[in-house]
């Protein structure tokens, strides 16, 4: 992109006040991402780094819906269009093992990243294999699955009192999974078109597994042993039974249709007046405080996923880390804007912009809980966040729980338990194709 005279002698300008070399405005770096709002915020953030250092970053986007598609593609052929890629946290496994990211080992230990970053997001956005304190990502874009609720219908002194003599404690963010569904159940009134609950139901990539998950982890349940690959008795646990039947339940208290929604319905709940509660990803919750896109916008709330029975409070993982690619040509360049991004000022500077910052200190701050009315259940869920295979067969073990536990969801098909030992054995033979367990 051509730039006026005056703009370049500005550059020119500030590089050499910064003490560097005119040559470092010809350096480029490509960072490979899906097309969504927080690249738009990386593209505005790396343009700092540009000022800053003269090397100019442009932030490449796709749709996600081939997003996985182009960047394999790219990495399969050893190609070097990309030097970096904001890759989901199952790609680890496949990127790693195949030799398509660059080792940070070395840069995450010197610069003490496992502290720096919130501990389940250098777990599961960083390390691979799991606890193996081999890591491949910088966790870049946090995010876990919240929830959106109406605060008119919840403060609306007639419901309340109509909850308080039905259910006998006060209506309010629920506070265990028990009163998620107690709340859902409350409203559910399809005579009147208001229902009680928006949930992930979408069996075409990980919608429904993600949602389920937020079930499964705060019943205190666990997919399986990442380190060594078991799953007898762990994906069919009496503690996932019990979290499968609590999410099938949900699902009975959903508008009519829902049984293929994700984060586009899931947000049309709150803003059409379907639903008093609504799952989704943090990062789709701006356009919920926003009055152009949300009509309710001053009446909608958000919390934490809550605690299952135990008082076990875990949310399903979203969001990316950032890896250098190993057939880039810029590495030692990639290095150096790695550095750059994880100075606390960059951090700070990308929660401000609107990108969901892995940093505990900014997570931490008074300033960040307090920047929009869902920052709060955001810093709470990061240090609480629980993720899926990352294996590189994980798309495979990804379909065969779809195919599981969506017949059972949405057509009352066979018992919790039934769908739950079918998986165990799907996952067993997977497992045992790929030679991860004997």
């Amino acid at each position: 992109m051509r730039k006026t005279m005056t703009s370049m002698l500005a550059g020119i300008g500030l590089v050499l006040a910064c003490g560097t070399s005119v040559y470092a405005q010809d350096k480029e770096l490509t960072i490979f991402w899906a097309e969504w709002d927080p690249a738009n915020y990386l593209q505005e953030l790396v343009n700092l780094y540009e000022a800053e250092s003269g090397v100019k970053v442009t932030v490449e986007t796709t749709p996600w819906s081939d997003f996985q598609t182009k960047a394999f593609t790219e990495f399969n052929a050893k190609g070097s269009a990309y030097d970096m890629v904001v890759g989901d946290s199952q790609w680890i496994g496949a990127a790693s093992e195949a030799g398509h990211y660059v080792d940070l080992t070395d840069f995450f230990n010197k610069h003490n990243l496992k502290e720096v970053m919130a501990p389940a997001t250098v777990k599961y956005y960083a390390e691979y294999p799991s606890n193996s304190g081999k890591y491949w990502s910088i966790p870049a874009e946090g995010d876990a699955v919240g929830w959106s609720y109406r605060k008119d219908w919840f403060e609306d002194p007639k419901e309340m009192e109509a909850f308080k003599a039905k259910y006998g404690y006060d209506l309010g963010v629920p506070k265990d999974w028990k009163q998620l569904r107690d709340i859902a159940e409350f409203f559910h009134r399809p005579d009147e078109k208001r229902y009680g609950v928006a949930i992930y139901t979408d069996n075409s990539y990980d919608a429904l597994v993600m949602g389920v998950e937020n079930a499964i982890f705060s019943f205190g349940g666990e997919l399986g042993d990442y380190a060594t690959y078991k799953v007898d008795g762990i994906i069919n646990s009496e503690q996932n039974v019990k979290a499968l039947e609590a999410y099938k339940e949900l699902y009975s208290f959903t508008p009519p249709g829902w049984a293929k929604s994700f984060f586009i319905e899931d947000n049309q709940a709150i803003t059409e007046n379907l639903a008093a509660m609504s799952m989704n990803y943090f990062a789709f919750f701006p356009a919920l405080i926003n009055e152009a896109s949300n009509p309710n916008a001053k009446a909608t709330g958000f919390f934490a996923n809550p605690p299952g029975p135990n008082g076990d409070q875990f949310a399903a993982l979203g969001g990316q880390g950032i890896s250098v690619i190993s057939y880039s040509q810029n590495q030692e360049e990639a290095m150096k804007f790695l550095e750059w991004f994880i100075k606390d000022e960059t951090q700070k500077k990308w929660a401000e912009l609107g990108g969901y910052t892995a940093s505990a200190k900014v997570l931490e701050s008074p300033e960040f809980q307090n920047a929009t009315p869902y920052n709060k259940a955001f810093y709470e869920t990061m240090f609480k966040v629980k993720d899926f295979w990352a294996t590189p067969e994980y798309a495979e073990l990804l379909i065969q729980m779809n195919q599981r536990v969506y017949p059972y969801i949405t057509g009352n098909q066979g018992t919790a338990k039934e769908v739950l030992d079918s998986l165990a054995a799907d996952w067993n033979a997977t497992f045992k194709k790929y030679n991860r367990v004997k």
